[in-house]
């Protein structure tokens, strides 16, 4: 083990709840290395961290949607690192839409950035985290992973996913110093819907946001003062929870009452499953 920093490599990281992660670990003495497609945005982020923190950061712009572009990013943190102790795949695109308008090519795109670009990133550094005496992986999800509203079906189907593939992946390191953490954030005041529609292909359209989507969503899943937070607020929660350890790490709101009734009809049909029960 070395006295150098550890070495925190961060998706998604120009803005929103990514940045607030990145100035969360760079506050903790990190070395980062950021990614982001929107590379004007990432190079200000990253000179904004340089000077605040006095830590040393790698930028690069990423397409997660490109093999080839992460295995590039890998290995720039190889070259100027040496190593890489956690990975923080913060990914997602947003789109809003009753699932019997959403195309086939929509589907395409949020799952190829959302999951397909989520297994790509962590597959590029896992070499990499593999040669840290103690790695971490952090998925950032959603808690629209736990408790789902109206109208986010393509969002929640690959944040469900990427819950399936944290746990899977778990399995997989368990002999293995690697911790792996699945982070449920909540509503937060982000540009992420900004972000989302500067990434989406031109040939899919504006992805603009219907008020009669949002109108449903709040009305299937009513938010409280207690769902909505700052990035910075939500990170300093994750950050904690990621270093930590912790498994699951939701970083804010109240979710009881809606995952009870969840688990109390799962377990119920858990019940009727059993052998020698009357189904």
């Amino acid at each position: 083990m070395t006295d150098e920093p550890a070495v925190a490599a961060i998706t998604g990281a120009a803005s929103g709840f990514g940045r607030a992660i990145v100035d969360e670990l760079a506050g903790r003495g990190f070395s980062i290395a950021m990614f982001d497609l929107d590379e004007p945005r990432l190079d200000e982020a990253a000179e904004a961290v340089r000077s605040t923190f006095g830590v040393e950061v790698l930028a690069r712009p990423v397409d997660v949607a490109s093999r080839a572009a992460l295995l590039e990013a890998a290995a720039a943190v190889d070259t100027r690192f040496g190593r890489c102790d956690l990975l923080w795949a913060n990914v997602g695109v947003q789109h809003f839409g009753a699932v019997e308008t959403i195309t086939d090519e929509v589907w395409r795109w949020v799952l190829d950035v959302n999951v397909i670009g989520t297994s790509r990133t962590v597959q590029a550094f896992l070499p990499l985290l593999r040669r840290s005496p103690h790695a971490r992986i952090a998925f950032t999800t959603s808690t629209n992973a736990l408790v789902p509203a109206a109208r986010l079906a393509a969002y929640q189907a690959t944040k469900y996913a990427v819950v399936g593939l944290a746990e899977t992946l778990r399995l997989e390191l368990a002999a293995e110093p690697v911790d792996v953490s699945i982070v449920y954030p909540a509503g937060m005041i982000t540009r992420h819907l900004e972000s989302s529609a500067e990434a989406r292909p031109s040939h899919l359209g504006p992805g603009t946001v219907d008020e009669s989507d949002l109108i449903a969503m709040m009305e299937s899943r009513p938010m409280a003062d207690v769902d909505l937070t700052t990035a910075e607020a939500a990170a300093a929660v994750a950050v904690a929870g990621v270093l930590a350890g912790e498994p699951h790490i939701v970083t804010h709101g109240d979710l009881r009452a809606a995952l009870a009734e969840r688990d109390a009809a799962i377990a119920e049909a858990v019940d009727r499953a059993a052998p020698g029960t009357d189904a």
